[in-house]
Parts: structure tokens; sequence; C-alpha cells
């Protein structure tokens, strides 16, 4: 769906005047390719130029060197602009950035109606969206008396209801508390899981990578490392050079390796950790109600114990 080739992006650098002083070089010899459906991240420290990749996908900026190919067609071809950015739809970080309505279901309906979209379709695709990121019930609402992970759920709303094929996030949760993240997370998935629709992550929290198919390390302009979470989250020391983390529970279960405690080599999860450290739990017999619950009781305190 989405082909990068030799991509090479350089900043103009301009005086008080406006006058181009120099240029400074933010990606250099990128390439990628996207199939449709997956669920890509990518990840880096600030000024890695993840930010500026993101950007060339829905041609919000424009190759130095290089290309972009969005279904086939090349961002660099002018008459290709309006169809592409219906192609691939962009969330940034802030949603006070973008919503711009009094009132919810008029702010997803903007972007259909710009595009010409009939009033009767609009409507459907407003309820659908909202649907999908579990906001209906607030389509009245003003978006003033919303949270952060709300918000963010109505600006990623907004984008769906364009019916685009691929969404881009951009550090959509970098401005949210932890409830927040969880909420925007839960909704990209369910996305992508249930609607089939691309999604590409820009992100520096590494617990939001390990679900994708595939996880992009960009430093420094380039990309230093690809692979599956768990082809990436294994080099831990790799990581650190990177100036990035891994998953919590990846770390400690890296730590308890080398302390002598045997471990498999990557793990991504608490559950992954818990059986690694006590084997495999296995169902108790379900002798009453009763006993269910504190059995589920037992094992959420033993996560969070792990946690």
């Amino acid at each position: 769906m989405i082909n990068i080739v030799n991509l090479i992006h350089d900043y103009i650098i301009r005086d008080d005047e406006g006058n181009a002083t120099g240029t400074v070089r933010a990606l250099e010899d990128v390439s990628l390719d996207v199939e449709k459906g997956q669920f890509i991240a990518i990840l880096g420290h600030n000024g890695s130029g993840k930010s500026t990749l993101a950007k060339h996908i829905n041609a919000l900026l424009f190759p130095t060197k290089g290309e972009v190919w969005v279904e086939g067609m090349n961002t660099l071809d002018e008459k290709n602009i309006w169809d592409i950015r219906k192609t691939a739809g962009m969330v940034f970080q802030n949603p006070d950035n973008q919503i711009i309505a009094q009132v919810v279901e008029e702010d997803v309906g903007f972007g259909p109606e710009n595009m010409g979209v009939p009033t009767e379709e609009i409507w459907k695709r407003v309820e659908e969206s909202l649907l999908a990121v579990d906001m209906l019930k607030y389509r009245e609402k003003s978006p003033n008396r919303l949270s952060g992970g709300q918000k963010q759920r109505v600006s990623i709303a907004g984008v769906i209801a364009m019916e685009p094929e691929c969404i881009i996030l951009d550090e959509p949760t970098a401005m949210l508390d932890p409830s927040g993240r969880r909420e925007v997370m839960r909704a990209a998935k369910k996305l992508n899981r249930e609607k089939g629709i691309t999604v590409i992550l820009i992100t520096h929290y590494m617990e939001e990578a390990i679900d994708a198919d595939m996880i992009f390390v960009m430093d420094d302009g380039r990309i230093a490392m690809q692979g599956t979470p768990r082809e990436v989250f294994s080099q831990v020391e790799m990581m650190k050079e990177l100036h990035l983390d891994v998953p919590q529970v990846t770390l400690l279960a890296h730590e308890l390796r080398l302390a002598g405690i045997p471990m498999p080599d990557v793990i991504l999860r608490n559950e992954e950790l818990a059986d690694a450290l006590m084997g495999p739990r296995r169902p108790e017999k379900k002798e009453s109600a009763g006993s269910e619950d504190k059995a589920d009781k037992k094992t959420d305190d033993m996560q969070g114990g792990v946690q």
C-alpha cells in the first residue's frame, strides 16, 4: 500500500527576513514498505525523523530526493495530492488543534462535508465513525467537556468519516494520561482488527508497539532497526544505544536473565513473565461462582505484583 524509496528530506533554514541560509537533513535514504491492513509502529527519540516521515505519507511534505508511493500514487505528482490525502488520513499529537466545531457530531462530519459527500451519507458516516471509537453517546456534547483521550478519539472518528484506507497516528497519546492512552490505543487496534484499516503509529511509548505487525526504529533520520516486536525488543542493548527503552516487563526479564535466572529470549507481557517465573497457570476446577471470583482476583493480584 505504501512504498517509500530512498527518501531524503532537507528542511530549509531561513533568517529573520525569510532568506534561505542553509539546510538541515531530517531523513537520509529511508526505504520501507507497508502492506494493506498492517499495524505498523515507528519508534524513535525526539528529532529522529519519525514525524517528518509521517508527514510524507499523506503528502504534507514532499521528498527532496527519492519517492513516496501511496496506493500506486506518487506524492510528487500534484494531481495525486487530493486522492492521497483521502487515502491516508492523519491524526496529530494535540487533539485541540484538530477539533474545530462546537458539537462532536458536527466536527466529525466536517471532513466529509468538505469532500462534497451528500448530507444523508455524512450523517451515516458520522454515526458509524463515532460507533467505531465508542463515542456515539457523546455525539451531541461539546468537545470542550471531553477528556483528552475522548477528544483524541473524536479526532480519529473525524478521519474515519472520510473513509481512508490508512490512518497515520503521529504521537496521538503524547499529551494524554495513562487512561487516555489506553482509550486511544484500544480504538486504533479495533479499527485495524475489525475494519481492516492500515494503521501507522508514530510513538515513543514502547508498550504501544507490542501488538504491531512490524516495527521500524529510527535514529538520526535513518531506519536503524526493523522487525517484529519480538525481534526488535529482544535487542535490549541495541535499543539502549539508540537512547530508547523497551517495555518495562521486557527490561525486567532481561535483567533477570543477566542475573542467571532462566528466561525466554524475549518477554512482552506481564502474563508471559508470570508463566516464566512460576510455570503455565492451569485452569482451576470450577467448584462455584464464588471460587471462580477468588481465582480471578488471585490472578489479578499476582499480575499487579509483577507489574
